[in-house]
C-alpha cells in the first residue's frame, strides 16, 4: 500500500473563500476586536477616575485620528457581532438554513451591523 502525499483534510489554500465562510470568520475577529476594544474602554474608565494629566493623554490619543479609528472599529466589532448573534439564534430555530436564506441574512447582518455603528457615531457626535 503507498502512501499518498495529499494532506488528510482540506486545507484553506483548496477552497476558494464563500461568503458563509467570510462571516464566520469575520464573527470571529470581531469577537476578538471586542475584547481589545475593551482594554480601549478600560483605559478610559480609569483614566476618568484617576482625573488630572492622565486623563488629558487619554483624550488626546482618543481625539486624534488613531484613537478615533479605533473607537469606530470597536464599535463595528461589537455591532457586527450582536446583529450575527442574533442571526445565529434565529438559527437554532431551524430558519434560514438553506443557502438563499443564510446569504441574505448575512447581508442583512453587514447592512445592520453598518447602519447601527453610523447611528451610534452620528448621536454620540450630535451629543
Amino acid at each position: 500500500m503507498a502512501a499518498d502525499n495529499r494532506p488528510l483534510s482540506p486545507h484553506l489554500q483548496v477552497y476558494r473563500p464563500q461568503w458563509t465562510s467570510v462571516l464566520s470568520i469575520l464573527h470571529r475577529a470581531t469577537g476578538v476586536a471586542s475584547a481589545i476594544g475593551l482594554v480601549y474602554v478600560a483605559w478610559w474608565l480609569v483614566a476618568a477616575a484617576t482625573g488630572g494629566g492622565y486623563y488629558d493623554s487619554f483624550v488626546w490619543f482618543a481625539g486624534s485620528i488613531v484613537g478615533n479609528l479605533l473607537f469606530m472599529g470597536f464599535t463595528f466589532a461589537l455591532f457586527y457581532h450582536l446583529c450575527n448573534g442574533v442571526r445565529h439564534l434565529i438559527w437554532d430555530t431551524g430558519r434560514n438554513l438553506e443557502l438563499e436564506g443564510a446569504y441574505k441574512s448575512g447581508m442583512f447582518v453587514l447592512a445592520g451591523a453598518g447602519a447601527l455603528t453610523a447611528l451610534a457615531w452620528i448621536l454620540a457626535l450630535a451629543a
